[in-house]
């Protein structure tokens, strides 16, 4: 691939378009070694060495991350008051990042963050029924006919009618008036699992999110730890979505 020197430059996060172009002006920047010519100059990302500032620059098109999202992070590219997914990767390449859908702020587990968004598209197409699975600890005691209204489909509120899910009963504490449960959705309406429990009089007291379509959150992740995805997985979602 062929791009401009300062494009280049920009999408690996040497600073902005007008910053570049003053210290490609500068001789900040060198191309195989020599000083590069001017902003304009095309690069090809695949055989040309670009280094500013004494540091080689190596141009990555599209990166994938998997996140254990931590309770008390947004899931949103910027935010004036809360630290974002987006900050908690160090190590990007790029500045064009975002998260594939949201999870709540207080909801920890699996997220995807990548700037590929064709994929994302096709993650999130509601036409593409891709599942979510998510872990929850629950307010109250699920029942079987829990179980029954959700593989029907719920009427949630005016605002959703939530389409059929697969809802699981883990664990019951009769004691507590708790249950643990999974539940496999194939949309993402705001605050949907939530709102979901809430229908049938029960609430959702902790929530994470285990896996989306074929990728499986890594349980070697800690909170707030992340990783790139694998070939293969990367190739399953592709594939998937």
């Amino acid at each position: 691939m062929k791009l401009r020197l300062d494009k280049y430059l920009a999408d690996m996060g040497c600073g902005t378009r007008s910053e570049v172009k003053a210290e490609i002006r500068r001789g900040s920047v060198t191309v195989d070694g020599i000083k590069a010519k001017g902003s304009e100059q095309k690069i090809d990302t695949d055989t040309d060495t670009v280094c500013f500032k004494g540091q080689t620059v190596g141009y990555v098109a599209m990166e994938y991350y998997m996140m254990n999202k931590p309770a008390g992070v947004v899931s949103a590219t910027e935010d004036n008051r809360d630290k974002t997914v987006i900050d908690l990767i160090e190590d990007k390449k790029r500045k064009d990042l975002f998260p594939v859908g949201r999870l709540d702020k207080d909801t920890e587990g699996l997220l995807l963050i990548t700037n590929d968004g064709e994929l994302a598209h096709r993650l999130l197409a509601p036409k593409k029924h891709v599942g979510k699975v998510y872990y929850a600890k629950i307010d109250g005691i699920v029942t079987e006919d829990d179980v029954k209204a959700f593989k029907a489909g719920l009427h949630v509120d005016d605002t959703l009618e939530a389409k059929p899910a697969n809802l699981k009963i883990l664990k019951v504490d009769t004691a507590q008036h708790t249950s643990e449960i999974e539940l496999e959705i194939y949309e993402g309406k705001f605050h949907q699992v939530k709102r979901m429990f809430e229908a049938v009089d029960k609430k959702v007291t902790y929530l994470k999110r285990l896996s989306m379509g074929t990728l499986q959150l890594d349980q070697t992740l800690k909170t707030g730890q992340y990783r790139t995805l694998t070939a293969d997985e990367l190739e399953e979602l592709k594939t998937y979505g």
